[in-house]
């Protein structure tokens, strides 16, 4: 597992299973010979993305998860066949090498609800759904969760009753933004989904990180007008991303196969960059 400390602050990359989605989707309208210099692609045409939750440690002794992975044996072979994925969470094991349970998780934040985000909110125990996290409170927009127990057309593929229901009385909203806890917030940007939100973090002197969830899944998607086919509101994925993303800012990922956090200068080239260690 990948570790970052930054300041008196520690983030914790845990193993949350890895999908491998199609890159004309994850770069709509931007030709493949663009992305493909940015970020590697495999003979199916498919980018690897990770779905690896980050435990944040060092806010007045609680265990912050953000994100909660694939989930384990929650799909079908069709699915894991359809999303490419490879590995399924192993949470409980990443959890332990850190002296940890799920049931130490106190505060879990959702950037959204989408299947790759939400599946390891739940799991399967005998013949029913309960949930993986049974002591956290688990934040998302009221927006977010008032569509995803009523999704339409569109987003029934991916808002699934079996990530939600197990863990509705764990759940609270807010609407437009909410400081979870002291130093860290969350602040609804819409775009990739109506209610999607990003997470800003404050550290040491002021200092601000950020999580943007998948308005910037990976860090091949710095420019502002390279936006998902999956986007519900493009435009306001790039409007969000135009007001958000700043030089000289850390910017750390759940999905990227690469980097666990980079920082970019006023000219958009990397300036520092945190790497994923290759899985072993």
């Amino acid at each position: 597992m990948d570790q970052w400390k930054i300041g008196t602050k520690t983030l914790t990359w845990l193993d949350g299973g890895v999908t491998h989605m199609d890159g004309g989707a994850m770069f709509g309208v931007v030709p493949k010979p663009l992305w493909e210099r940015k970020y590697p692609v495999n003979e199916k045409n498919q980018i690897e993305l990770r779905t690896e939750p980050i435990l944040v440690q060092g806010y007045e002794g609680k265990n912050i998860l953000i994100e909660s992975g694939i989930g384990f044996g929650k799909l079908t072979d069709k699915q894991k066949r359809n999303y490419g994925v490879t590995e399924e969470s192993l949470i409980e094991k990443s959890l332990e090498k850190e002296g940890l349970t799920t049931a130490d998780i106190d505060i879990i934040l959702m950037t959204h609800m989408h299947f790759d985000h939400a599946s390891g909110l739940t799991r399967w125990e005998d013949d029913q759904l309960v949930p993986v996290f049974e002591n956290a409170v688990i934040y998302t927009s009221e927006t977010e969760w008032n569509e995803l127990k009523n999704p339409n057309v569109r987003s029934q593929n991916t808002y699934w009753k079996e990530n939600w229901e197990p863990i509705q009385e764990q759940v609270k909203t807010f609407k437009e933004e909410v400081e979870v806890i002291k130093g860290i917030k969350m602040v609804h940007t819409g775009g990739h989904s109506d209610g999607h939100s990003l997470i800003e973090i404050t550290i040491e002197n002021d200092e601000k990180i950020y999580h943007i969830g998948d308005i910037m899944p990976t860090h091949a998607h710095h420019n502002p007008l390279w936006v998902l086919a999956y986007d519900d509101y493009p435009m306001t994925s790039i409007f969000q991303k135009q007001k958000w993303i700043k030089p000289d800012t850390w910017y750390f990922f759940y999905h990227d196969c690469i980097y666990r956090a980079v920082k970019w200068d006023k000219n958009g080239e990397l300036l520092e960059r945190v790497p994923r260690s290759p899985k072993m």
